[in-house]
């Protein structure tokens, strides 16, 4: 348990990190960010950012518990 916690605060901390040097936008998003304006921009790449890694993290949750469950039935 204490060390499925620890991966999971390292993950989080880098998602927390990454999200502030990270531009995750398109030619077509940066075009159409650029004349929103400097706030909404920002709020259109957290947003990019946010639909982007929520399938990494579905897809993690259920790789994790495939694993726990394999872990579990070679014991």
């Amino acid at each position: 348990m204490k060390k499925s916690a620890l991966i999971i605060l390292f993950f989080l901390q880098i998602m927390l990190v990454s999200q502030f040097t990270v531009e995750a936008q398109c030619s077509l998003c940066t075009k159409t960010a650029q004349q929103m304006g400097e706030k909404p921009a920002q709020g259109m790449n957290s947003g990019i950012l946010y639909l982007m890694m929520m399938p990494f993290a579905i897809v993690g949750f259920i790789g994790f518990r495939w694993w726990k469950q394999n872990k579990a039935t070679e014991e």
